[in-house]
């Protein structure tokens, strides 16, 4: 047994961990290649799947990256993009919920039989809708810690019976019809940020980017670990603030940014405070790695599990009541179909792992470009979408293979 002090314990840990000091744009990179070598892949799938896809798509259609259809983009990845969210909160704590397109369907529903048959003002029908979610997640929370049902299982169950009371919220009508001077459906629509305001966003952002990132190499430098230098984040940030304002400035050429995609950004960005800077999000992590090592450790796993699936469940209602303002009606179809399995596979794509433990808020938002990017693609090529079903399905099990062998390389390196 070697002491800490002893040579051969240094060697180890100097072979192990990156140098302590900060480190610029060579060392940057030296730590990236080795990390994509152990595995750890991070975005960058994904983000080589976009720019693959646009280049596919603006080489068969031109227009499709044009300003007028990325609004429409925006636009039309939201709903989807949301119940998405949901699905890497349960998917980090490695369970699964295969009822978020019904529970957004009850929530389209609900929000239209409180606005339109109750006449009630917006506000309190998305609130209800909303707390209809909650409470869905509640009740998986307890089937799966009281009486032991997978979550599989439950929420399978759940997939069928929501529908059930979707279409008798309905009540034989096809659809309810929102009125289009409301301001939910004004909203969804044409709603947009104005030009000055989306330009200072931009840069809030990326200074919100350096901020972030200079206070985590603080926290990382005094207690004795890797950071990057004060020159490398400023670069970063810079990239991505020429970034930002570019796409702003590209949409603005036609109707400009979306409030709508703004929600759904601000939502990405909460998230994933929640998920990296607070205690419940590094419970959901310790869960999802290893529930008995995590209640060994004072979690409450079953509170965790139970925060997870509320989460997943309120942001599909919160999918739904979007999804209806965007059409200006809750119908009998809103969240069927594929909605389920293509939020799942979202969450997948973007980088959330199937196995628990592993994922972020940013795997929703890149997840759905991807998909909505093929959907909205193929659309313009005026193809069948079988297509979309056999594309989509043959990325996401690339994403699945990549995410295995990245599991394997990991532990294979904790092996070694």
């Amino acid at each position: 047994m070697t002491s800490l002090g002893s040579p051969v314990a240094a060697a180890t840990v100097r072979q192990d961990e990156p140098p302590v000091a900060p480190h610029g744009f060579r060392d940057s990179v030296r730590v990236t290649i080795r990390r994509a070598r152990d595995g750890d892949l991070g975005m960058l799938p994904v983000v080589a799947g976009v720019v693959v896809t646009w280049t596919i798509f603006q080489s068969l259609n031109p227009t499709f990256l044009s300003s007028t259809n990325l609004v429409n983009l925006a636009f039309d990845m939201v709903s989807l993009g949301v119940i998405a969210l949901g699905i890497v909160c349960v998917l980090l704590v490695g369970q699964i919920d295969l009822s978020v397109g019904s529970v957004s369907g009850v929530a389209a529903a609900t929000t239209g039989v409180v606005m339109i048959r109750h006449e009630q003002p917006v506000w309190l029908a998305i609130m209800v809708a909303a707390g209809a979610g909650a409470l869905i997640g509640w009740l998986y929370g307890q089937a799966l810690n009281r009486f032991g049902v997978p979550s599989f299982v439950a929420t399978l169950g759940g997939l069928l019976a929501f529908l059930g009371i979707q279409l008798w919220l309905l009540r034989g009508e096809n659809a309810i019809n929102l009125p289009y001077d409301s301001a939910l459906v004004e909203f969804a629509q044409v709603w947009f940020v104005p030009e000055p305001l989306a330009y200072a966003l931009m840069v809030l952002a990326a200074c919100g980017f350096l901020a972030a990132g200079w206070a985590r190499a603080r926290s990382r430098r005094r207690a004795g670990l890797s950071s990057l230098s004060l020159r490398w984040l400023t670069v970063q940030s810079l990239m991505l603030a020429v970034a930002l304002l570019f796409a702003a400035y590209y949409l603005n050429r036609t109707r400009g940014v979306p409030w709508m995609f703004m929600l759904f950004v601000a939502l990405v960005l909460i998230l994933h405070y929640v998920l990296s800077r607070t205690g419940f999000g590094r419970s959901l992590y310790a869960v999802g790695g290893n529930a008995e090592a995590a209640r060994r450790a004072g979690i409450d796993v079953r509170a965790v599990y139970t925060a997870a699936f509320v989460m997943c469940s309120t942001l599909a209602a919160t999918g739904g009541v979007l999804a209806a303002a965007r059409l200006a009606a809750a119908n009998q179809s809103t969240g069927t179909a594929d909605v389920n399995l293509n939020a799942i596979a979202a969450a997948v794509i973007g980088g959330t792992s199937l196995f628990g433990g592993r994922g972020s808020a940013f795997a929703a938002l890149l997840g759905v470009l991807v998909i909505q990017s093929i959907s909205n693609g193929l659309t313009l090529l005026d193809l069948d979408s079988s297509y979309r079903f056999v594309i989509t399905g043959c990325v996401l099990l690339v994403a699945v293979a990549l995410d295995s062998a990245a599991r394997r390389s990991r532990q294979a390196h904790g092996r070694g």
